[in-house]
């Protein structure tokens, strides 16, 4: 169920404003309006997998010596495999087309030890979605999230001072999906004809949004950072210029 209320969904809004984006225009920030505030319990579906997978990789450690003028590193590689299976417990997805991925992706993690059964009871003043994605079209992401974590905790189990990866196969071996409603806040504001989505994890308050950038101030910025550069460089030379004179 919901945790966070309305007015703080509206709260973190404009504090978002204030420390995600140096350049935001200000006439956004005073001429804004917000849109829509809308809950909305979110379908999701929440997968319990097994994944086995193999990897090769290139493992490279490099000693570095003097030989008389010239300073000589020599590096080692070694042909590396590591395979392993691990067990995923509740990896959600969002089972609604309406919602961006990467906003429901953002606003985790939920914590799962808060589900209850479902009631009516919980609905009133909130929208409720029926899942448009079924488990089987979700299930693709859940598979690829999953093996790109095995294959992250594989290379991590390898102690070289460089791993390149050269290859990892996969396998999802046994999957298992439950059906959840996740709450969600929904913000939607206005500017200059285009429309800004926001969401915020009902439950923790995790929020993320995209916000407009004011492109003058951006390359004001540039052009001054520019200038000091250059001629913090020109004073440079000249000084160096001036000691090899009088060296």
């Amino acid at each position: 169920p919901f945790k966070v209320e309305k007015e703080s969904a509206m709260a973190a809004l404009h504090k978002h404003y204030g420390k995600r984006n140096f350049y935001l225009p200000k006439l956004f920030r005073s001429d804004n309006h917000i849109e829509k505030v809308q809950g909305v319990y979110v379908p999701f579906w929440l997968f319990d997998a097994t994944v086995s997978g193999s990897g090769q990789y290139d493992g490279q450690d490099s000693v570095t010596h003097i030989e008389g003028d010239y300073e000589v590193t020599r590096t080692m590689h070694y042909n590396v495999e590591r395979a392993g299976t691990a067990e995923f417990s509740q990896i959600p997805v969002d089972g609604s087309k309406k919602m961006p991925d990467d906003y429901m992706d953002s606003i985790e993690p939920f914590d799962y030890t808060q589900l209850k059964p479902f009631s009516t009871a919980y609905l009133p003043g909130f929208l409720a979605d029926r899942y448009d994605v079924s488990a089987e079209e979700a299930s693709p992401r859940m598979e690829a999230r999953c093996k790109e974590t095995l294959e992250d905790l594989l290379r991590r189990d390898i102690d070289h001072a460089v791993v390149v990866p050269e290859g990892f196969d996969g396998k999802v071996e046994k999957q298992e999906a439950h059906y959840a409603l996740l709450p969600v806040w929904m913000l939607t504001t206005k500017w200059r004809d285009k429309n800004y989505l926001f969401a915020m994890n009902g439950q923790t308050g995790k929020f993320v949004g995209e916000l407009p950038t004011d492109n003058g101030l951006f390359w004001r910025n540039l052009g001054v950072l520019t200038l000091i550069v250059t001629l913090v460089l020109r004073f440079s030379g000249i000084t160096r210029m001036i000691l090899s004179l009088f060296g």
